[in-house]
């Protein structure tokens, strides 16, 4: 079933380490359980998003790419 997120972050053409510190800024907006979908050209982002949901221990759902792009779902968990 496919997850549908309660809000989407933009955060083509930026560059490490804004993409982070938007999804951290966008995820406070919301409730625990909900998901937060933010594409993503930075080359870096996949590794970041990896660390940074580890270390937050926000859930990294799903990493999807197409091309050059990025899109990554985070449900937060508290």
């Amino acid at each position: 079933m496919a997850v549908i997120p309660d809000k989407c972050l933009d955060c083509l053409g930026l560059y490490c380490p804004m993409p982070i510190l938007k999804t951290r800024e966008a995820l406070r907006a919301l409730d625990p359980g909900q998901v937060l979908a933010m594409t993503s050209d930075d080359p870096a982002s996949e590794a970041d998003m990896r660390s940074w949901s580890a270390r937050s221990g926000n859930e990294l759902l799903e990493i999807e790419r197409r091309g050059v792009v990025f899109r990554f779902l985070v449900r937060k968990t508290r």
